[in-house]
Order: structure tokens, then sequence, then C-alpha cells
């Protein structure tokens, strides 16, 4: 019996995140968008016209409906915090223009107000794809990947991914990274200590470590081709999940004194995982985004559903993705659900649906 099935279908274009969050009682999801389809133009994955909204949909009844817009170019990702009362939003631009494209862009962190959400601050970034947020010790900090390394094009805005630490009143520069084309952050604790991973595609994919004052490298785990990590506690067992583009996405297992790879999690095209539990089982999503090269991209794709089980992984169902870029689970009207973004059809265009899946287990 399988354990995903359709629940609904989201019209969107590009899809390269999609957050459930929520707001008082209510359901929302985020949805960044790369790009649309211009009309009568080639395709290619590295196209299109990226000046773009963000989506935003509300849970209404049994499924989400659309409720707002937020103005993006080439819209990466979406993080929801919050700081005390209050709740923000942050968008991660890589591009703005429908060829020749700008990756010298702003990203923008929103405030929940009265009127919706009101543009609280903007950031000046280059080619950026991930905002993480995480707190400790009272501190608030916020993560930012991005950077391209391609000859053609020249960073005006600052270029290496970096961490930015809420002040009272602002975010503001904390700390610049190593890392040159950043995509992912994950923050968590170890025996006590804090560590902060980071996937890059071009630079190495790094563990940090904090030191009291400030996030020091640990361990490096690959020169090239990172897309994620992702973090769980087993059995009183630390474990780190690698996605890999180029490579096989490997889980790392903690000895004592640094993660060592423990099982393969399937091979190349790696972009995004989801880890959940339900009544004690733990489930790992592997999403899987193209296998070959951007000029020439296979992007329909088996993505798997892994169920915990004698101390591994095993694989208990594949489905379709297409581009497939992120996944998230959430709870609405008893059921437990998994949403699943798609950004790129079999023909190379942006116009393809984001899933949302109803788990049964």
């Amino acid at each position: 019996m399988s354990i995903l099935s359709i629940h609904q279908r989201l019209e969107t274009s590009g899809a390269r995140t999609a957050l459930p969050f929520r707001l008082g009682n209510d359901i929302w999801l985020g949805v960044a968008q790369l790009a649309e389809d211009i009309e009568g133009t080639p395709p290619h994955m590295n196209g299109g016209n990226n000046d773009i909204d963000a989506l935003l949909f509300k849970w209404v009844g049994e499924g989400f409906e659309p409720q707002a817009r937020i103005p993006a170019h080439g819209g990466e990702d979406i993080e929801v915090f919050r700081i005390g009362d209050a709740v923000f939003l942050a968008l991660a631009n890589l591009r703005s223009g429908s060829g020749p494209y700008e990756p010298n862009v702003a990203s923008v962190i929103y405030r929940w107000g009265d009127g919706g959400w009101e543009v609280f601050q903007t950031i000046d970034t280059f080619a950026a794809k991930q905002w993480r947020h995480f707190t400790f010790d009272g501190r608030h900090f916020l993560a930012l990947a991005q950077g391209l390394t391609l000859p053609h094009l020249t960073a005006v805005n600052p270029a290496q991914s970096c961490i930015l630490e809420w002040d009272g009143a602002r975010f503001v520069p904390f700390q610049v990274l190593d890392g040159l084309w950043g995509y992912n952050f994950t923050h968590f604790t170890v025996d006590g200590a804090h560590y902060l991973a980071y996937a890059d595609h071009t630079s190495e994919s790094l563990i940090y470590r904090w030191d009291g004052k400030t996030f020091v490298r640990f361990q490096s785990v690959v020169d090239k081709g990172g897309r994620a990590f992702s973090h769980f506690r087993r059995n009183g067992t630390d474990y780190l999940a690698f996605a890999r583009i180029d490579g096989e996405s490997v889980l790392y297992r903690w000895n004592g004194g640094e993660f060592v790879p423990y099982q393969a999690l399937g091979g190349p095209a790696g972009r995004e995982f989801c880890i959940f539990e339900v009544g004690g089982d733990l489930y790992l999503v592997r999403i899987c985004f193209i296998e070959g090269t951007p000029a020439d991209p296979k992007t329909d794709l088996r993505s798997e559903l892994h169920r915990w089980q004698d101390d591994r992984f095993v694989l208990a169902e594949t489905f379709p993705t297409f581009g497939g870029t992120d996944a998230h689970v959430f709870e609405a009207n008893g059921s437990r659900y998994l949403v699943v973004s798609n950004s790129l059809t079999t023909d190379i265009r942006f116009r393809t649906d984001t899933i949302v899946y109803r788990l049964g287990v």
C-alpha cells in the first residue's frame, strides 16, 4: 500500500521552496518561484523571466487557497521565524531580469503587521539561495547561503556566504564564511556544542563549530557539489544526512569526535531532505533535482521516501518529481501531509505543479 497519495496540486512556476508555517491558528504555505516561461524562447533551466512573485497560500477547509503575492526576483527560498512576538519572513532572491540577468540584487526581510507582510530590512546579496534562522543562548542568527563562480559575472554586492545577527533592532553582519556558491545551512547540537553545517557547490561543504565567539572550521565533507544537510538524533546517536548533486548522498554518523560515513542514500541529483517522525517511526525524504548538465538536464526523476529500520534507512517508496527542489511535512485537520516543490518539466519549462501529498502513516 502506498504511503503517499496526491491530495492537491498547486499551480506554480519554477518553484524552489514550499514552506508551511503558522500564523496564529492558520496554516500558510510560502512558495518561492525562480522563473516563468517566456513565449517563443528556447527552453533552458537557467532562462526565463526571473521577475516573478513569491506565492502565499492559506489552508482553507481541505486544502490551500491563494492569498497573496510578494515581489521577488528569482526567488530561491523563504524562511519564516519569530523573535519575541515579532514574526519575520526572509526571501532569498537569486537574480533579476529576463536575460541578461543580474545576480547583484537585494534580498528582503519582511515583518508581519496589521497590513500583512511589510518590508523590514533589505540586504544586498549576490545570487542568494537560502536564509536559515537559528538561535541559542538568547541570540538570534540568520545565515545566508549565496554566491556564484561564473567567469562572466561580477559581484558588486558581498559575494560570500555569511551570518547575520539580531542586535535588538535589525540584522547586522556577524561573520563571513568561506563559501562562494552556497546552498544550505543546518544548525544542530552534539553533546551540548553548537554546529553549523554548510553545503556549497564549488567550495567545500563544511561543518563549523561554535567556539564561544564565532563559528570555526571543524570538518570538511566534500570539495564540491554540496546541496543540503539535515541532522537528526536516534537512540542517543547523532546523524547528519548530506545531499550531493553530482555524487552519492550519504548519511554520516557521529563517532564521538567527528562525523563518519555510515550509509549511502542514493546516487546523483540530491537536492534536499525532509526528516520527520510519526508514531515513533522515523522517515527521510530525499528530493532529487536533475541528472546531467544545465545544458541538457534530465528532470523527471524518482525521489525517495526511506523508513528507519534496524539502525539504518530502508527505501519504502519512490515518487515522481520534476526538477524537485524542496519538501516539508505539516499537519492539518488531524492528518499529515508532505508538500513537494517541482521546478522543471520534462521539456525544461518552468510551469509545473507543486504537489501536496497525504501521508498514509
